[in-house]
């Protein structure tokens, strides 16, 4: 694309640079690919508080805008307008927070001249709602990635005031867009029907930066303190630890297998977090260690330190969500151990691959045993086989490259049947 003929894309989103969660990496990497096909990008978020990484601050430094109103950085020479948040723990101080951001990031929207094209990742619903707004006032295109359903991932009654408000939201925020994308089949095929047109709907899945996670890392930067060298097979998760993931097994299948040579690694933040802690303690589970968040550049060694990695979803959200660390994990040619049901997004990924051993029984005691004893005839030589064709999936298909050059070629589309 040519200077003279530059697109110029909005990508809106709750999370961006210099916030440390999985979404803030997804979208950087987005940002920057459009910046490389030659559009002009400009992205509207919000200041960092899901992860805050004092490191990451210091290479993106954030400057009070007009009003203090807002802040603005520049991310590898794309501007960047950051709304002020913070994770507040009174539920009442985080709605206004969030009705805030709205209300100033679609006047923000408003002034921002020239825009062709809108892009904006679920969660929140909301955005697209207000996207479908900023378009039509801005004659712009607008797309909207679905990378959690809702209302369903809410997990309300289908009779309720909520369910029934959000579920008219969903449909409105579709069809009001001039295309959606969804990460997978399984996505797909639960929102399919909910389109008055079809043709708008598009899966392209999430990726991974295999510059960054790869087989063959270091380990020697790691603190051996808190990642000791032992002959121990090392279970790990590195993530939000919330309530889309279920932390039962995990108490139960370390009790399960404290006599084994098997040690748990428990690394981030989130609301379950403390619950974690109690049962460790009054269970006395001395090989389950729980850590807090790891600066990013350490997560390669920090997956290269495992030796395989868990993902236990719960079966209120199972069928709503696909971690995107599934791909990174995969990269680093680590195998998985996941709890999921039958027919659910990560469980239709992974099974033909043959890099995850799959739990699909929802009762804790049937899937803690059947872990541990799997666990029992696992060595650390055929995990490395199994991790192996894991990578090889990621290689072929799941790449950043790979994968943000579909989202480029589907704004290109768009823009061309203006």
């Amino acid at each position: 694309m040519s200077d003279n003929k530059k697109k110029r894309i909005l990508i809106h989103t709750l999370i961006f640079s210099p916030d440390g969660v999985s979404t803030a990496y997804l979208y950087n990497d987005i940002a920057l690919a459009f910046q490389k096909a030659g559009y002009n990008v400009v992205v509207l978020s919000t200041t960092p508080h899901f992860n805050v990484v004092e490191e990451q601050l210091a290479e993106q430094p954030m400057r009070w805008g007009v009003w203090g109103l807002y802040k603005k950085s520049l991310f590898h020479g794309i501007p960047v307008y950051h709304v002020p948040q913070k994770k507040f723990k009174s539920t009442l101080l985080r709605l206004i927070g969030f009705v805030y951001w709205h209300l100033v990031s679609f006047l923000m929207g408003l002034f921002l001249r020239n825009i062709d094209v809108i892009m904006s990742p679920s969660p929140p619903l909301t955005i697209g709602r207000l996207n479908n707004w900023l378009g039509k006032l801005k004659s712009c295109k607008v797309v909207y990635n679905v990378q959690e359903i809702y209302p369903d991932i809410l997990n309300k009654p289908k009779t309720s005031v909520v369910h029934r408000y959000l579920r008219g939201m969903e449909k409105r925020v579709y069809n009001n867009s001039d295309a959606v994308t969804t990460i997978d089949q399984v996505f797909y095929d639960t929102i399919v029907d909910r389109f008055e047109d079809r043709r708008k709907l598009h899966i392209i899945p999430n990726f991974v930066d295999t510059e960054l996670y790869h087989e063959g890392i270091s380990t020697e930067g790691l603190d051996k303190s808190l990642f000791p060298e032992t002959d121990s097979i090392k279970l790990l998760y590195a993530g939000n630890i919330g309530w889309a993931q279920d932390w039962a097994p995990l108490v139960r299948l370390a009790e399960k297998t404290r006599d084994m040579n098997v040690e748990y690694f428990l690394i981030g933040m989130g609301k379950m977090k403390s619950w974690v802690e109690e049962q460790k303690v009054a269970l006395g589970l001395n090989k389950l260690h729980i850590l807090d968040y790891q600066l990013r550049r350490l997560m390669p060694a920090i997956l290269a330190y495992s030796d395989l990695q868990y993902i236990f979803m719960t079966p209120e959200q199972e069928g709503m969500g696909f971690p995107s660390k599934v791909y990174t994990i995969m990269a680093c040619s680590r195998p998985l151990i996941v709890c999921s049901g039958e027919n659910t997004p990560i469980v239709n990924f992974l099974k033909p691959v043959g890099c995850a051993k799959l739990v699909t029984d929802h009762d804790l005691e049937t899937k803690t045993t059947e872990m541990a004893e799997w666990l029992k005839t696992m060595t650390c030589e055929k995990l490395r086989e199994m991790g192996k064709m894991g990578e090889k999936v990621i290689l072929s298909e799941y790449t950043k490259e790979i994968v943000t050059k579909k989202y480029v070629e589907l704004v290109d589309r768009l823009l061309g049947e203006e």
